[in-house]
């Protein structure tokens, strides 16, 4: 089949994505598979595997090609979502987030009380989903804005906006793993690298937020409502709970706890313990030759799958039987982190599903040639195809998933090393950052909890995140830059 053809057919496969997530509503799992489907037909795959002769490789058929996409993908991510999930959930159920809100703010001061939140937000967002981590300090934000006289979105907007930038770019986050495992990048050098970026971010967060904030955005009804009965006898101000039905976490979300929330030190510990573990396996493997010794128990040590159980054991025993939780309520902490990142696992599956497609029908290599063939470079190619899916459809996950797709022919043929394709992921994650927009669930979230009307949620939110994005691209670029002139 003509290059023309099968780029006609990656197009076509795209924008029916596309309406099928925006005009029909299909959920995101189903449409990529019925698309990977269509697209297998239109491009001529086989319905059966043919065998492999002396003249051809063995051509998978469409089904067997959707059920090894979807293995390999979830081979690595379904781990690292579920431990990270569990992580998550046990720090959000002990109190950890009051923690690390009330120290940050202690250290900092009573000034900065807005900075202080938005640091305790980007260590908080490393282990919880964007969504259930914002809920979770929902009752913090409007705790505060309570105590200085001020409106929410004083403090929400750049807690809100960290959380997005560490959501898409540090696993164990879904959309950044699977985008990993499609790319075969290395998720060590994506977690330090994107920590040095997101960083910054979270101070650029800060000061662009405040300068966004010199306007007063008048609350939508419901919010002011909601915040005026704050601390009246509603935990959260939002009519029950910790916003468990909002982030899928069940009745455990919204059990009152007795005993008192961990330290910020504790928390603090528990969320380094894998960052730490999972950089030195990545200094090791850079570091010391093949076969070393202690090459392959660092490489052990720092397998983010391992890094990542270390801690929720530890988690588990520190913050819960430690402190008087039951064995059955430990275990039903755990088990409500399950179903929300099920149905992110089966998402990111269906995407790896889609990209075995495009590679198997010969659209990833077609692809391939025509970006090449365009003269920009990958890495802002890379950016501007992420974020136009993600104005596009509103999911970060999905448009990075579907990004790493198709361009992992090209990044595989390219001759990359293991920090390009790192970055090169990260580029493709900052892509997803920006615009956000209606059609995105975060947006509706952040809006309704800080009151922002669409247009206000539109000039402050989206403005924020489509900031974010690019000043994370750009110091991506920086890095890839210095990259390519010290040859690594």
């Amino acid at each position: 089949m003509s290059t023309i053809a099968l780029l006609a057919i990656a197009a076509g496969g795209i924008a029916l994505l596309l309406l099928l997530i925006i005009r029909f509503k299909v959920h995101a799992f189903l449409a990529l598979l019925i698309v990977s489907i269509l697209v297998g037909l239109a491009a001529g795959l086989p319905l059966a595997t043919i065998p492999a002769t002396d003249d051809a490789p063995e051509k998978l058929g469409i089904i067997p090609a959707i059920i090894a996409g979807m293995g390999g993908t979830l081979g690595s991510v379904a781990l690292l979502v579920a431990l990270g999930a569990m992580l998550g959930k046990i720090i959000e159920i002990s109190g950890g987030a009051e923690s690390l809100a009330g120290r940050f703010t202690k250290i900092l001061g009573p000034k900065r009380i807005a900075a202080a939140l938005t640091a305790a937000a980007l260590v908080l967002a490393i282990p919880v989903f964007f969504d259930v981590g914002f809920i979770v300090l929902v009752p913090i934000i409007y705790g505060f804005a309570k105590l200085a006289g001020v409106d929410p979105v004083k403090y929400g907007l750049p807690i809100a906006g960290i959380m997005l930038a560490v959501h898409v770019s540090i696993p164990p986050h879904p959309g950044i793993v699977g985008g990993a495992a499609l790319l075969g990048a290395d998720l060590g050098w994506i977690t330090l690298i994107g920590l040095a970026i997101t960083i910054p971010l979270g101070v650029l967060a800060h000061f662009a937020s405040k300068w966004f904030n010199r306007i007063d955005y008048p609350m939508l009804p419901a919010t002011a409502a909601s915040f005026e009965a704050f601390g009246s006898g509603d935990r959260t101000g939002l009519g029950g709970g910790t916003g468990g039905g909002a982030s899928g976490s069940g009745t455990t979300a919204t059990m009152l706890r007795t005993e008192a929330p961990p330290s910020a030190g504790m928390i603090v510990t528990l969320i380094l313990i894998p960052l730490v573990m999972i950089g030195l396996g990545t200094l090791g493997a850079t570091l010391l030759p093949a076969g070393d010794p202690a090459r392959d128990v660092l490489g052990f040590i720092g397998a983010p799958m391992f890094a990542l159980l270390v801690t929720v054991l530890l988690a588990g025993f520190l913050l819960g039987t430690r402190r008087g939780w039951s064995a059955a309520h430990l275990a039903e902490v755990s088990e409500s982190a399950l179903g929300p990142a099920a149905v992110v696992i089966l998402v990111t599956g269906a995407g790896g599903a889609f990209a075995r497609i495009l590679t198997e029908s010969g659209i990833g290599a077609a692809l391939s040639e025509s970006l090449l063939a365009t003269g920009l470079p990958l890495l802002l190619l890379a950016f501007l195809v992420s974020l136009a899916l993600r104005a596009a459809q509103g999911s970060a996950t999905v448009a990075i998933l579907t990004t790493s797709g198709l361009l992992a022919a090209t990044i595989a043929d390219g001759g990359f090393s293991a920090v390009q394709v790192a970055l090169l992921a990260l580029a493709i994650a900052f892509g997803a950052l920006g615009l956000s927009h209606v059609n995105d669930s975060g947006f509706w979230v952040v809006t309704r909890y800080l009151g922002l009307s669409v247009k206000d949620g539109l000039r402050s939110w989206t403005l924020l995140t489509t900031i974010l994005g690019l000043a994370g691209f750009a110091l991506v670029a920086v890095a890839w830059g210095i990259v390519a002139a010290v040859g690594a």
